[in-house]
Formats: structure tokens, C-alpha cells, sequence
């Protein structure tokens, strides 16, 4: 209410004030909020299937400040092993803060892992720091991210007759470092994309049957392309996503680490996806 009454105020005196006042620019936001929704034929996170390897809806909303702090949430849906329990859906929280170092960019904040309906024991925090910046007409960004110990990351194994706890109650941590580098072809509307990622954790079955790094410490990794749709908000992505981690390490903890189908959710997989940035 008080902010409509100032815009009508401002308006009133533009209307009495000499003829210059109506060059004057409106003062722009100091909060500007972008947003995205997707499409994706796999939901992969950190090389692994959310999904069973089938379809997934998402979308965010950041707000910026011109300060350099972020804040916003991100949600996807989810089948099978991603699900944590909950609703076949992941919902994050997170906030940060962006300063210019030099060239580049440091970027710190926190991720607030939500799965709704799900088990008390399956949100957790991750705190990350990222460095960013231009390398010639390449873009490039090294993070590290450390969930520190939470009983949603604590273990449980398969056995021969069921999956029995390991120190019940017991938490843990997990460690992640990655790298991402991008850069457009000139005269193009396509840009070509890489990532690598390692994890380092707790190997095993976490709270109802998930765990971040499931074999302990793996890789993953994936090479793609993004063509932008001329005079659209659409982007077109083809990425092959894949991982290192071995078919013996997954025996012990099938069947939750395979497909419908029996097959693992970890192999290399071409990733196709439609999404529309605002």
C-alpha cells in the first residue's frame, strides 16, 4: 500500500513540474530475480539417476541483490532411488553471497536439501564456495561443497536376508569438488559444455535406501552442447553423463541402485533437455 501511494505522489508531481522532469528515469531495483523451468529426460545429480533414468520437471527463482546476496529455491521431481523417502519431489533452499575478486568471481553460501513427506532424517545442509571467471572466450568455475556430519548421510548396508542398520543413529559427512568450463562456438547459437566431479563419503545405503557418494568415492562427469532457439527464451541441451563407479561396487546395494528394469543408474547415458530462462 505505501508503495502505491508513493508511485501515485511521484506522479502527481511529475505533473506540476517543468517539462524536463519527464526525461528523469524511474530508479531501477536494487533486486533483480531470474528464474528458469526445465524439461530434462534424466535427472542426474552429481552423475547419479534421480529419476529411474526417466523424465523430470524443474524450475527455480534466485533474487539477487545488487550487494552481491543471493537467495532463491530450486525443485525437481524424482523416481526411485532419488526420492528420499518423501514425495517424489526434491526441493533446495539456498543463499549465498557474490563478490568480485580480481577478475573473477567468489561465491559462498549454503544448500538446504529438501525432499517433502519424506523422513526427518533426509534433509540436510551443504555449504559450498565457487571461483568463476572468463578465461579467453571460455568460461570456467572450480567449487567445493562439504555437507558436514547429519544423520541423513549416515549409513546402512545391504546383508544376504534384508538391509540392516550400521550404527544406527550414527552421522556423516560428504566432500565434493568439481570443475565446469563452457564456451560458445562464434557466429553460433551453440555453446559446448564439460564437468567433472568427485565425491568422497559415506559408501552405503543412506536413510531409506539413499546416499550421496554410494560407493564411498567415485567420479563423474559429462560433455555436452546448448543451442540457444534464435528469438526465444529456449534452450535445447545434449549432454552424455557418466561416472566411474564399477559394477561390483553396485552389487551390494541393489536392488535400490538399479532401474524398474534391473539396470544401473549410474551408467553413461545421453541426457537430453528443453528449458526456457526468464
Amino acid at each position: 500500500m505505501f508503495m502505491k501511494k508513493y508511485q501515485i505522489a511521484c506522479a502527481a508531481l511529475t505533473l506540476i513540474s517543468a517539462a524536463p522532469a519527464f526525461a528523469q528515469e524511474a530508479p531501477t531495483s536494487p533486486v533483480t530475480v531470474s528464474g528458469s523451468v526445465a524439461l530434462v529426460s534424466d535427472y542426474r545429480f552429481r552423475g547419479v539417476s534421480q529419476t529411474d533414468k526417466g523424465m523430470a520437471v524443474q524450475g527455480g527463482v534466485t533474487l539477487t541483490h545488487e550487494s552481491g546476496l543471493y537467495g532463491g529455491t530450486w525443485a525437481s521431481s524424482l523416481s526411485g532411488w532419488g526420492t528420499f523417502g518423501g514425495s517424489n519431489m526434491e526441493l533446495d533452499l539456498f543463499a549465498g553471497y557474490a563478490i568480485p575478486l580480481g577478475g573473477a568471481t567468489l561465491d559462498v553460501g549454503l544448500t538446504w536439501y529438501m525432499y517433502p513427506s519424506g523422513a526427518d532424517t533426509t534433509d540436510f545442509a551443504e555449504p559450498y564456495i565457487k571461483l568463476s571467471g572468463d578465461v579467453g572466450p571460455v568460461s570456467a568455475l572450480v567449487g567445493v561443497a562439504y555437507a558436514p556430519k547429519q544423520k541423513a548421510l549416515g549409513k546402512v548396508y545391504n546383508s544376504a536376508a534384508s538391509v540392516l542398520p550400521d550404527n544406527p543413529g550414527k552421522k556423516n559427512d560428504n566432500f565434493y569438488v568439481w570443475s565446469d568450463v563452457s564456451g560458445s562456438i562464434p557466429n553460433t547459437p551453440v555453446t559446448l559444455k564439460a564437468h567433472l566431479g568427485w565425491s568422497k563419503g559415506n559408501s552405503g545405503l543412506g536413510p531409506n535406501g539413499t546416499s550421496l557418494a554410494p560407493t564411498g568415492k567415485y567420479l563423474d562427469w559429462l560433455v555436452g552442447a546448448d543451442v540457444a532457439v534464435p528469438n526465444t527464451p529456449l534452450t535445447l541441451g545434449v549432454a552424455y553423463v557418466d561416472t566411474d563407479i564399477a559394477r561390483v561396487e553396485e552389487n551390494y546395494i541393489r536392488p535400490n541402485f538399479s532401474d524398474a528394469d534391473g539396470s544401473s543408474i549410474a551408467r553413461g547415458r545421453v541426457v537430453f533437455s528443453l528449458s526456457a530462462a526468464f
